[in-house]
């Protein structure tokens, strides 16, 4: 285990911790409201450094593309507008959180924070070279960002214990930590209010 020291460079990305993800949602993440504490704490931990914040969110068209009715695998979730979309309440992002909006029009989804948005341009416009991602869902949104966020030259730090997984086949959240990990992600906790990289958690997924 190692210390990890927060600076410039460094910025945090929650992935799409909005009220549709999270139990009750109508495409719950199973246990995803475990990870709004943990993700409580990165916050602070950042925002305390002067560090920039990101919140991605999905913000779909009534009619968007992965939903059911128009042929998608998914229910209507996270329509623009709606309560649906909004982040979860409990989720404690500071004033000048920056948001990102994602798979905005009709016809295209979106699980990547990258796709689509501007994110990489925008983060290296704020000298960030270095990003911690958590948030909802692993084997989706988080594992496609992690990856995008390395394809795009950023060092990325993943916390497991902000993430879950919806596991829609046994084992999904597993296997998108392994490809995440194997690409490059450096898994990470928080202890004593440190983040630390753990090369112990990796092994262990």
């Amino acid at each position: 285990m190692s210390a990890i020291v927060l600076g410039k460079g460094d910025a945090l990305l929650i992935v799409d911790l909005q009220r549709d993800f999270l139990p009750g949602g109508s495409l719950g993440v199973p246990q995803g409201d475990l990870v709004i504490a943990p993700i409580n704490e990165l916050i602070r931990l950042y925002h305390e450094r002067g560090l920039p914040v990101y919140a991605s969110r999905d913000w779909h068209p009534a009619d968007h593309v992965s939903f059911a009715a128009q042929g998608g695998p998914w229910p209507p979730h996270c329509v623009a507008g709606s309560e649906g979309a909004r982040f979860g309440s409990d989720l404690q992002l500071p004033p000048d959180a920056i948001v990102v909006s994602k798979a905005e029009t009709a016809a295209q989804d979106a699980y990547s924070a990258f796709n689509g948005t501007g994110l990489a341009r925008r983060l290296r416009e704020q000298g960030v070279s270095r990003l911690a991602v958590c948030g909802l869902a692993t084997d989706y949104c988080v594992l496609n960002t992690v990856l995008d966020g390395i394809g795009e030259g950023f060092e990325v730090l993943l916390a497991p214990d902000a993430t879950r997984a919806v596991n829609v086949s046994p084992g999904d959240g597993d296997r998108a930590m392994t490809r995440m990990l194997m690409r490059g992600a450096v898994p990470v906790r928080l202890s004593g209010g440190h983040l630390i990289a753990d090369a112990a958690l990796g092994a262990q997924l």
